[in-house]
């Protein structure tokens, strides 16, 4: 697939040469998987549980777990064009060549995309369908609680935690391959294992089958977590550094699923999480950490766990991101912390404008402690708050609707007079009942009364310039409501959709409800009778997955809602019997686990540190981070894979790389301190350098040396330090007037093309080009002055292009040249560069710096 890069968009995005990935010796392991995300890159690479497992499988010499992710559709098209097969990201080894292919399933939305990257891996979309020669495909992730709809399609699904019965499913096709075991022989045995669930048995039997209880990793100081997280190339949507603080949530939220199915909780120590966040740091080079758990707040050691944190990240420029957070559930003390450093967005989830509706939902979250939590973070420096609600929620009403307006209008007022950037940002999503919730009985909004309650709030808000709203669509909360509590009869639509164009639905710019109408119609399927509420005693489509909750306290807790009775978090009160754990001798749901010892809650105090601790100490930065001591011109290549790098990739690959290494880098001013780096002219992808430069300021004296030396292991293949030079700190860094080129083609059709275009050329006075102006209008330009020689060299043609009137692309002047020019067939790159003061830097090979 690698062969194809020149015609993909992103094509970094599928070199699988990143800073941390790993690169195994195929002839030395046993079993080859693919750790699947049906979504983009850039969302998968912020998906925490793919990199947990990447770490958990790759310590293991004997296995190889690589990764692949859904291809932007201009890349499927090349792919199927030229007949290429889907690949993993490190070796680039087709999907259908390996033992097995791990998908997470995350939400409901991405269900067509598992089918689209089984398409274009050539393996068949059904599990019926494979032969020995195909590898296993398995299911993973939160949507496993129910994935009926989409059961046809995987050899088995994984419920609950993955990082022990990940390594025994593999043990267990290692074994099949040394006793030559049938698909079906593995698939049976596969099925034995606590946590499997093989669809194939089919959910007409399910009141005959013994019920698939999930997997639970009990306590995670003894769970290996990583450190050497892999630097994405680009950025993801979550750019951070994530360190699970802990697992599972019983604040008892009734219309969270996650908060039900991951119980109970297990917290990490802050001593495991000191190492790991300074080991993460210092491997990654990130500039955001995060706290993450269903409830951060909730830690209870969380003012402990940030103190011990904070010193290090004030002084190296560091956030401290703490999603997840509960109104009330951060002292005024740490909100104070927060704010010296690098602030990142205040988010809060009040998620119902109402105090009756937040008791019937159990949010435990009341007005009074929301305005002083905003009022604080007003007082401390931040002017925008994001709020999040939800519309449909059960028992809502008008006055509800128009409490959200009246609650973001109160949280305006606690900023005071004197804010001036104020944006208050009401994100509003309509409420989808989840499986294993107390809610799991109840109606969902159809698309029509979603609209007019959105319609609703828009008119309340439009009055008010400081207040946004925003929402998610109706179509896809419509979907999501379909098939997040579907059955199988499903399996049909999302085939058909998915035939019909229905890919990346969780994207507002892919989404397209007709494909989806036209299979619900073509399966003779109404699918809004999925939204409707389920009666209290009929069978659902997942009974038979037991994630550990009883329905008597599921009910027991739609109960209480109705009543807008509270329920406490069990963390900090009274066990409300959920059925989880064994705490006090209580029997678990979790049969098989309970067998194999106690299922507690793991947790490091027994009341929250923030309620019982003093204030902390104030730390104060002890360096100026902004001071300029030194400025260093650093002289790089980049050839190979790392010729898919774009200037925006390089430029966080150089910070990461400098944060690793500990170079004290000087940073900017202002709201978001920057590193003070500066970049030579942007070459284009896909073309290569062996003499690029790039500047950098530092805040304490270094030697010069010393950088080369420190950085020769931070950048991925394809690039290396070559010089460093040190430049006087306050004058204009010189930059190249003239560059020389290297250009050769693969094959010599292509090579005579272009010498017979170049003669012309050169022989010409004036070649005149068609170039869009700044303002994208059309014009014209000369372009025939830019380029100086053509000369025949070693390696190809010797291009001497100069920018003294004026500067484009590099490729821009090659198609102006030989109209049919393509980076497909030809291989550009620069190998020197000339300066007004007479000082050049040549190919290494040939030249030194002068």
């Amino acid at each position: 697939m690698k062969e194809l890069l020149p015609l993909f968009s992103r094509p970094s995005h599928y070199l699988g040469t990143e800073i941390n990935s790993i690169h195994k010796d195929l002839s030395t392991t046993g079993v080859h998987v693919a750790l699947a995300f049906p979504d983009l890159y850039e969302v998968g690479m912020s998906y925490l549980g793919q990199k947990i497992l990447y770490d958990v499988i790759n310590q293991r010499p004997e296995y190889y777990a690589e990764r692949v992710f859904a291809p932007t559709q201009d890349v499927f098209d090349v792919l199927r064009e030229h007949q290429t097969a889907l690949a993993t990201l490190e070796s680039d080894t087709p999907l259908h060549k390996l033992d097995a292919v791990l998908f997470s399933l995350t939400h409901e939305l991405c269900y067509t995309n598992v089918l689209y990257m089984l398409d274009a891996a050539h393996i068949p979309l059904h599990a019926d369908q494979r032969g020995p020669e195909h590898p296993l495909i398995i299911a993973g992730g939160g949507c496993t609680c129910n994935a009926e709809p989409v059961a046809p399609f995987f050899d088995l699904m994984v419920l609950g935690d993955g990082e022990e019965i990940v390594l025994e499913i593999l043990a267990l096709i290692a074994t099949g391959h040394e006793q030559g075991w049938e698909r079906s022989a593995l698939i049976q045995a596969l099925a034995v294992l606590p946590g499997v669930y093989v669809p194939c048995a089919g959910t007409e039997r399910a009141a005959a089958l013994a019920q698939v209880e999930k997997r639970l990793v009990r306590d995670m100081n003894q769970t290996a977590f990583p450190t050497r997280q892999i630097v994405p190339f680009g950025k993801p949507v979550h750019d951070r550094f994530s360190v699970e603080i802990a697992r599972g949530c019983t604040r008892g939220c009734r219309f969270c699923q996650a908060g039900m199915i991951y119980r109970p909780v297990r917290e990490r120590s802050v001593e495991t999480l000191g190492e790991l966040i300074s080991q993460g740091l210092a491997a990654t080079g990130s500039e955001e950490l995060s706290f993450l758990s269903l409830s951060t707040g909730d830690f209870s050691s969380l003012e402990a766990l940030f103190l011990s944190s904070y010193h290090k990240c004030l002084q190296e420029q560091v956030s401290i991101s703490l999603p997840s957070l509960r109104v009330g559930s951060v002292s005024a003390e740490l909100m104070a912390l927060m704010g010296r450093i690098r602030r990142t967005g205040l988010t809060l989830a009040p998620e119902a404008g109402t105090q009756r509706l937040r008791d019937v939902i159990n949010k435990g979250v009341t007005e009074d402690e929301l305005l002083a939590h905003t009022t604080q973070a007003f007082e401390l420096g931040w002017q925008q708050v994001k709020l999040y609600f939800m519309i449909g929620l059960p028992t809502e009403t008008t006055a509800d609707l128009d409490g959200i307006l009246d609650l973001c209008l109160k949280v305006a007022q606690s900023a005071g007079p004197k804010a001036r950037r104020l944006q208050i940002t009401a994100a509003v999503s309509p409420f989808v009942p989840k499986p294993h919730t107390p809610f799991q009985w109840e109606e969902q909004l159809s698309m029509e009364e979603t609209e007019e309650r959105i319609a609703y709030l828009r008119s309340l808000f439009r009055p008010y310039k400081k207040l946004k709203l925003k929402w998610h669509h109706s179509h896809m909360s419509f979907l999501e409501g379909v098939f997040s509590r579907g059955d199988r009869r499903l399996a049909k639509v999302v085939e058909d959709a998915y035939q019909r164009g229905a890919v990346f639905t969780s994207w507002s710019d892919h989404l397209d409800l007709e494909p989806w109408q036209a299979a619900f119609a073509e399966a003779g399927i109404t699918a809004s009778d999925y939204l409707l509420a389920r009666d209290l005693d009929q069978p659902l489509p997942w009974d038979h997955l037991q994630c550990g909750v009883s329905r008597e306290f599921l009910l027991t807790e739609r109960a209480r809602a109705l009543r807008e009775a509270q329920t406490p978090d069990c963390r900090y009160a009274a066990c409300r019997s959920c059925g989880v754990c064994t705490l006090d001798g209580r029997t678990s749901l979790l049969t098989e686990q309970a067998r194999a010892g106690e299922i507690v809650p793991v947790v490091n105090l027994a009341r929250r540190d923030q309620e019982q601790s003093s204030a902390p100490e104030p730390v104060q930065r002890t360096e100026d981070v902004h001071h300029k001591a030194q400025r260093f011109r650093l002289w790089y290549s980049k050839v190979g894979p790392a010729t898919y790098l774009s200037q925006l990739e390089l430029q966080r690959i150089f910070e990461r790389a400098f944060r690793r290494v500990g170079l004290p880098l000087s940073f900017s001013s202002g709201f978001h301190p920057a590193p003070l780096v500066s970049f030579a002219r942007a070459l284009p992808v896909g073309v290569g350098s062996v003499c690029e430069w790039m500047d950098f300021f530092v805040r304490e004296r270094i030697d010069p040396d010393a950088i080369l030396a420190r950085l020769s292991e931070e950048f991925p293949h394809g690039m290396r330090a070559v010089e460093v030079q040190e430049l006087p700190c306050q004058r204009k860094a010189p930059v190249s007037v003239g560059e020389t080129f290297v250009l050769s083609f693969a094959h010599a059709r292509h090579e005579e093309r272009f010498a017979h275009a170049v003669r012309d050329f050169m022989r010409a006075e004036t070649w005149i080009v068609p170039k869009l102006t700044k303002k994208g209008e059309p014009g014209e330009l000369d372009i025939r002055s830019m380029v100086t020689e053509v000369r025949s060299g070693s390696q190809g043609f010797e291009l001497e292009f100069d920018w003294r009137e004026g500067y484009v692309s590099p490729v821009f002047l090659l198609q102006g040249i030989d109209t049919e020019f393509s980076l497909v067939h030809a291989r550009i790159t620069k190998i020197g560069q000339y300066f007004d003061n007479g000082a050049k830097m040549l190919s290494p090979l040939t030249s030194t710096p002068t």
